[in-house]
Parts: structure tokens; C-alpha cells; sequence
């Protein structure tokens, strides 16, 4: 039987962590920087990932590289500047996104494309970029991860107008499948974490606390999800103790899914 820091500890493993300035991104990088992981972190704002990386250094080895993977360039700048340091990636953690929200009538083409350029197509881009890489670090009995990092509202109509964002993590959920299957023979797993409710810049929770009471009604463990409950599951999938999981969708939404 493994021991504790065997089966969750990242000592001596490389990973990066998209949209790890800030949210759910930078919950997931302090775990991996804490479990012995050497962390790259990128986000579009320069300084906002510089001094990020510059706090989560403070628990080992977090490196900033400033990017914008919603493009071509700037996925392939990213890339060249990870395989500058990296000659493998063990673990990838495809957690940028953008939502867009607006009435029917109103929603621009400009929003979708935005939102998907992110959400699906920059995470897919990114990891044909990446893939050489993590396949060099891969083994049978200690594969590499791809965790992409979906929603909960893939599984439901959200209560706002929101038309892109519950569309593309439904397709990158599909995506990710997909990808555990054909990348299963190279020694590489895919899966997704769908987070529930979240305070975040997308989620600002409201102070009025009878509006927050309504908001936590509908989760049967009625609280938001945390840092924590982020970083866990993707501490559990990036670690040994998840080496046999792929094409998995793991809801992290205090209950939610099941009151669908």
C-alpha cells in the first residue's frame, strides 16, 4: 500500500495550469505547488500572473507565463516557452474560460465566438500543442493528465442568459471523452471537473443575505463551492491515487447535479 504522500504527493512532476492568476485556477496551483509540483501558471494579464506566481512561490516552485491561449500565437508562445524549461509535462490543466450573458435578441456573434475561442477551441489547440510533451513523461503505471476543468451547467439550463458558456463546457465535456479514448494508448487520461457554484468574477455571491438564501436552495450541502473542494479533486486526479480514471466527469457541486 502506498503512503499518503506516494498516492497524492506530485513530488518531482511538472504542470501547468491555465487561468491560474486568480478563482479556481490559482486554488489548483497553490495545491499542486504545495504537493511538490513545479507549477507554470499562465493567464492574458502579465502582471496579474507574475505576482500570483510570485505568492504561490512562497510554497515551492510557481513560474508565470503570461499568454492568451485563446489564439493561435499566443498558444504557440506558450508552448515554446514551456518546452524552453520542460523537456515533459505531466499534468495539464485547462481551466481558462470566458462566459458571456445577454438576452436573445441582444447576443452577439462576437460573445460566442469569444467564449468558445476559449472554452473549447483554445483548450483543444493547446493540447495538440502540449501533447508530444506530456506523452514524453507518460508511462504505463503512471500516465499523464489532462484535467479540464467544465461545469455544472452542461448538465442544466442556467437561470441566466448565458447561450455560449453551458454550450461549450457541454462540448468540451464531449471533448474530453473523446480525447481519454484516443489518447489512452499513448498513456495520457482526460478528464473533466465541473465545478458547481463558485464565487468568482463570474459568480459574485449577493450580500443580501435572503438572495443568498436562495441562491444555496437548491444545493443539498447549501454552501458554494470552495478553494478547497477545487483543489482536492484536482489533486485526486492529477495524482497516483487517480492514475486509473479517465473519460471521467466529476461534478463538484455540493449535490446539485442530482437535484436536476
Amino acid at each position: 500500500m502506498s503512503t499518503i504522500d506516494e498516492l497524492f504527493g506530485l513530488s518531482g512532476k511538472s504542470a501547468l495550469v491555465t487561468g491560474g492568476s486568480r478563482g479556481i485556477g490559482r486554488a489548483i496551483a497553490e495545491a499542486f505547488v504545495r504537493a511538490g509540483a513545479r507549477v507554470y501558471i499562465c493567464s492574458r494579464n502579465e502582471r496579474s500572473c507574475e505576482e500570483t506566481a510570485g505568492a504561490l512561490s512562497t510554497f515551492g516552485t510557481c513560474i508565470a507565463l503570461p499568454s492568451n491561449i485563446a489564439t493561435d500565437e499566443g498558444r504557440q508562445q506558450l508552448a515554446s516557452k514551456l518546452k524552453a524549461r520542460e523537456s515533459s509535462l505531466n499534468v495539464l490543466v485547462n481551466n481558462a474560460g470566458a462566459i458571456w450573458t445577454a438576452p436573445l435578441a441582444e447576443y452577439p456573434e462576437s460573445g460566442w465566438d469569444k467564449v468558445f475561442d476559449l472554452n473549447v477551441k483554445g483548450s483543444f489547440f493547446l493540447i495538440k500543442e502540449l501533447v508530444n510533451l506530456l506523452e514524453a513523461a507518460a508511462t504505463p503505471d503512471n500516465p499523464s493528465r489532462i484535467i479540464n476543468v467544465g461545469s455544472i451547467d452542461a448538465f442544466r439550463i442556467p437561470p441566466h442568459e448565458s447561450y455560449a458558456y453551458p454550450a461549450s463546457k457541454a462540448a468540451l465535456h464531449q471533448l474530453t471523452r473523446q480525447l481519454a479514448a484516443t489518447l489512452a494508448p499513448r498513456h495520457i487520461t482526460a478528464n473533466v471537473i465541473a465545478p458547481g457554484l463558485y464565487p468568482s468574477k463570474m459568480l459574485a455571491a449577493p450580500s443580501d443575505p435572503e438572495a443568498y438564501r436562495q441562491l444555496l436552495a437548491p444545493i443539498p450541502l447549501k454552501r458554494l463551492a470552495s478553494p478547497a473542494d477545487m483543489a482536492g479533486a484536482a489533486l485526486f486526479l492529477a495524482s497516483k491515487a487517480g492514475s486509473y480514471v479517465t473519460a471521467a466527469v466529476i461534478p463538484v457541486d455540493g449535490g446539485l447535479a442530482t437535484t436536476l
